[in-house]
């Protein structure tokens, strides 16, 4: 059950602090990816032995620009949901920062901002802000946020998972930013509905649900936007990433060439994986 990891990830995040006694040694990475060799149309384990280890390892996702790569770790000398990120200078990989994570990771088209829930850091130089609120229609104490994604207009889609695992999504209209609502049946059908991703250009929307003739727990689910503006047909994105287990927190590089995701695979491991991102202009043709 994704959304009970993610919301006992966020009851751990608020609680813990993280010091430089947990660090975690990581060998030399060079070259784009973080120094891996990129997959094909076979969802492939992300950096195994150095990001996806035994432990759980989740939530991996590159920065605009491809130069840093974040991540979610918890087991080990972890004991409480942390982020760790890398930044790559002169084509060589290295951590630079780990902070206990405060609502799920996730970065506007821009660059400009790290989402974190219903907070962000602004970029400053070449590092973060304090962590910043998004303002009051965002703290209200009867939604719970985990992952909100934006696109390059402005949209806001996150989920609520204290009303129910929901779907919500907010827009900008004449530069004002409109009261979030909830997404129709497209998105919201079945259980553990959460970790919603939109596409930049918002001409599709990804996200994961366990319903009626999926792999088995959750699966995740892309919808692309009709003609008309509305949103087509959810899509099981197959058996090529979805498992029995639960798979979950879909994105894209901001590069468009990769999907990341992440599938839990037992009490204790989770583990990032990354397949060629023609996956989805395959789903768009069916």
């Amino acid at each position: 059950m994704k959304s009970a990891f993610a919301f006992i990830g966020l009851v751990f995040s608020a609680l813990a602090t993280t010091s430089g006694s947990h660090a975690r040694d990581f060998p030399v990475l060079e070259g784009p990816y973080m120094g891996q060799t990129p997959p094909g149309m076979t969802a492939a384990v992300f950096a195994p032995g150095i990001v996806s280890t035994e432990a759980w390892e989740l939530e991996g996702v590159f920065a605009p620009g491809m130069h840093e790569f974040y991540f979610t770790t918890r087991g080990g000398n972890y004991t409480r949901p942390t982020v760790i990120g890398f930044r790559q200078e002169n084509n060589i990989w290295k951590k630079y920062i780990e902070f206990t994570r405060d609502g799920e990771v996730a970065f506007s088209p821009d660059g400009k901002r790290m989402h974190m829930a219903e907070g962000y850091k602004e970029r400053v130089g070449s590092g973060w802000s304090e962590r910043k609120s998004l303002g009051p229609m965002f703290e209200r104490e009867d939604w719970g946020i985990m992952r909100l994604s934006a696109s390059a207009r402005g949209a806001y889609v996150f989920v609520d998972y204290k009303s129910g695992d929901v779907i919500r999504i907010s827009t900008l209209k004449d530069g004002k930013r409109q009261k979030p609502k909830k997404m129709g049946p497209v998105v919201n059908t079945g259980k553990w509905t959460a970790h919603p991703f939109i596409a930049p250009d918002e001409s599709y929307l990804i996200w994961d649900s366990e319903r009626e003739g999926g792999y088995g727990a959750s699966d995740l689910y892309i919808s692309f936007r009709q003609e008309d503006g509305s949103w087509g047909p959810a899509i099981n994105m197959g058996g090529d990433i979805n498992t029995e287990h639960d798979d979950a927190y879909g994105s894209v590089t901001p590069d468009g060439k990769y999907f990341f995701f992440h599938t839990h695979l037992g009490e204790g491991k989770a583990n990032i994986f990354w397949v060629d991102a023609q996956l989805i202009e395959n789903l768009r043709h069916k």
